[in-house]
């Protein structure tokens, strides 16, 4: 799954549009008049005025008051132009005002730009600030949103891996160096900024943020920012070193995609993110040579894929997440090696699917996990190998299956389910008739 990129608004959007002056008088007439006889109609109503007799006559008083009357009159329409006028000249200055703050943007894009184009890492770095520093005082969403794509293009070009510090290599490798310098540095920023409140002052929250295939081969602290809205991607990223952190992050809303990205080397943690809504998806994945932690993860919302993820080494940490809410889906995923562990989750809600799942290296615990609502699937997952247990698990609710399941049955299964298997808990036959 790759986020959809929602449709931005055209340049013009913003441009001036107005009424014609005449138009404009008209209609505001037509409305003062409405207003005015609704307040007579209804102070007549309410003051319960008694019809005017046809033989009454206009004393002195009388017509002073009538000619004050239309002098106050001619002065509210003269007064109702004002208005008009006025409004229509605000609305000019308002929209002079932004092209002059557009056209100053513009100006100062075009120079940041350049700089990012630059053989000197100090003047690419220098406008990696003013591109982030345009995103804060963008005078609209759509242009704070190219001063984004501009640095997430920055990090999806070609990535030159360091060619080591042989002295034969060495300025190659203090260039690296530099240029990863700045690299890191937008990553960094992007991290800062998703942090920041919705709607508060350089805050990107809401943005689009498309990191596709881009390497992050160092320590990165994207802890606690939000994914709220719009379409994130690190899809086919490559996490290959140092340490990632999403701790705390909030996923709830949008789209967020880790397709068929590669964590090959350092951590990248996930402790006590929450997941609430929208759609996040590690689809086809590969988890290989590195650790991968959701430690005490919130699933209550949404939907979250890891279908056709391949677990070959390194380890993956569910312990003592929560599935309470929507639908975490592991289809298809492949368990080949290293260790995956559930151990003192909590499954209290929502769907989580194993379906055609395969197990055939390394391990996949559920130790002390507890089963207590929601449903839980392992249809037709294949246990061909490794070891899976389910020690000290606790089922006492909701739905666990393993229809048509094959394979061995798991280490501790039958002990923690008891024979014959309580309601809702569908074992093969097979695994029923070899309790001892």
């Amino acid at each position: 799954m790759t986020p959809n990129r929602r449709p931005r608004p055209a340049p013009n959007d913003r441009e001036l549009r107005l009424w014609k002056v005449g138009r404009a008088l008209t209609l505001a007439f037509a409305a003062a008049v409405l207003v005015a006889g609704g307040v007579f109609y209804f102070l007549v109503v309410l003051l319960d005025v008694q019809e005017i007799g046809a033989t009454a006559k206009l004393d002195a008083k009388t017509l002073f008051d009538l000619v004050k009357l239309s002098f106050g009159v001619v002065a509210g329409a003269g007064a109702l132009v004002a208005l008009v006028v006025a409004y229509r000249r605000q609305r000019v200055d308002e929209a002079g005002a932004h092209r002059e703050a557009t056209r100053l943007h513009t100006e100062r894009f075009s120079q940041a730009v350049d700089k990012l184009g630059s053989d000197s890492p100090a003047v690419r770095l220098g406008g990696v600030h003013a591109l982030a520093g345009l995103a804060d005082d963008a005078p609209d969403n759509s242009l704070r949103q190219t001063c984004i794509d501009v640095l997430c293009a920055y990090l999806q070009l070609p990535f030159t891996p360091d060619p080591g510090t042989d002295p034969a290599h060495q300025e190659e490798h203090h260039r690296y160096l530099a240029f990863r310098k700045v690299r890191h540095t937008i990553l960094r920023l992007i991290g800062d900024h998703y942090r920041r409140p919705k709607g508060t002052h350089r805050s990107w929250q809401g943005c689009d943020l498309d990191l596709t295939g881009v390497t992050i081969d160092g320590d990165m602290d994207f802890a606690g920012a939000t994914f709220s809205g719009g379409s994130t991607s690190f899809a086919s990223a490559t996490f290959s070193g140092g340490s990632t952190s999403f701790a705390s992050a909030t996923f709830s809303g949008g789209e967020v995609s880790f397709d068929n990205a590669t964590f090959s080397g350092g951590e990248v943690s996930f402790d006590n993110a929450t997941f609430s809504g929208g759609e996040v998806s590690f689809a086809g994945a590969t988890f290989s040579r590195s650790t991968v932690f959701f430690p005490d993860a919130t699933f209550s919302g949404g939907t979250v894929y890891f279908d056709l993820a391949e677990f070959s080494r390194g380890n993956v940490y569910f312990g003592g997440a929560t599935f309470s809410g929507g639908d975490v889906s592991f289809r298809s995923a492949t368990f080949s090696g290293g260790d995956v562990y559930f151990g003192r989750a909590t499954f209290s809600g929502g769907t989580v699917s194993f379906g055609s799942a395969t197990f055939s290296g390394g391990t996949v615990s559920f130790d002390r996990a507890t089963f207590s609502g929601g449903d839980v699937s392992f249809d037709t997952a294949r246990l061909s190998g490794g070891d899976m247990d389910f020690d000290s698990a606790t089922f006492s609710a909701g739905t666990v299956s393993f229809e048509r399941a094959t394979g061995s049955v798991p280490q501790g299964l039958l002990a923690a389910v008891g024979t014959p298997p309580p309601a809702g808990v569908t074992l093969p036959s097979a695994w029923i008739l070899s309790a001892p």
